[in-house]
């Protein structure tokens, strides 16, 4: 019985490692990074033990078309007031997209806005 505990446990430890191993992999190597223009949707903390910032913006190609909305999560809570202090400009936000990312603990979409910039002077349609 002692032997079969002690494998148990080692057992354990290793496939805890590995999940850390995994989860901090996923986190810090970014598959894609691109940016995104338009005008925020919707921005608010959620979750119940773990709070990220999710929102959307809506993608605005041209006059007339519908637009396109992006989904995003904000791990970053001065990147996040940026993004609230820009509501109602047109932005560009700059993500990384991690793919993989085991528990929607860290995060509701695979997309996390690392950067804003606000676009002063927009083109009328």
């Amino acid at each position: 019985m002692g032997k079969f505990l002690v494998r148990f446990i080692l057992f354990l430890v290793v496939s805890l490692v590995l999940l850390a191993g995994y989860t901090w992999a996923t986190l810090n190597w970014s598959y894609s990074v691109g940016d995104r223009a338009g005008y925020i949707q919707k921005l608010s903390k959620k979750g119940w033990v773990c709070k990220t910032w999710e929102g959307e913006i809506a993608l605005i190609t041209m006059p007339g078309t519908v637009s396109e909305k992006f989904y995003f999560s904000v791990r970053d809570d001065a990147v996040a007031q940026k993004i609230n202090d820009a509501i109602g400009k047109r932005i560009v936000l700059e993500y990384e997209e991690h793919i993989g990312v085991p528990f929607s603990c860290f995060a509701e979409t695979p997309y996390f806005i690392t950067g804003v910039k606000v676009i002063e002077n927009v083109p009328s349609l």
